[in-house]
């Protein structure tokens, strides 16, 4: 328990509540001169009068005793930034998924093709050049590059387990 910390937010309390130190000794039945002890923490008060003191500035007796304010604001905008990082991260994913599936698609649409290709050349007896099946080979082999990247830079971006 920091007296020191406890004492400037009983002040800080007083202030916002714009009193006198006199007039919040009236209240409370104690001295001014205790009521400055306490501000400057040098005493602390009795426990009736802390449980008093918390009703008073309406605040919870654990931020009197830990000398600051629960920050509900930071908890919810913690909160709040969680969830959009989450909504980020959900983004990214389906993002991804929607890149992997178009080039899958591409990928088997030009299999297909460079199979259809290799048998009408095949077939052609030499009168269709095998560029024929060249061609969309190489593309359905880059197709499966990118496919690749895609799940690595996916894969790369997913929370590490020690």
């Amino acid at each position: 328990m920091n007296q020191i910390k406890i004492g400037a937010f009983l002040k800080s309390l007083r202030k916002e509540k714009e009193i006198s130190q006199e007039e919040l000794a009236e209240k409370f039945g104690v001295s001014s001169r205790s009521v400055s002890r306490w501000e400057n923490g040098n005493t602390m008060p009795d426990i009736s009068i802390l449980v008093e003191l918390a009703d008073y500035y309406d605040v919870d007796i654990r931020e009197l005793l830990n000398g600051e304010r629960k920050n509900e604001n930071m908890n919810e905008d913690m909160k709040e930034t969680l969830t959009m990082v989450a909504d980020y991260a959900e983004k990214q994913k389906k993002q991804a998924i929607i890149r992997a599936a178009i080039l899958f698609g591409l990928e088997m649409i030009c299999c297909g093709y460079t199979l259809g290709a290799a048998t009408l050349v095949l077939k052609s007896n030499g009168e269709i050049s095998a560029g024929f099946a060249v061609v969309p080979m190489f593309i359905t082999f880059f197709f499966s590059i990118l496919l690749m990247i895609n799940a690595k830079e996916y894969i790369s971006k997913l929370p590490k387990k020690d």
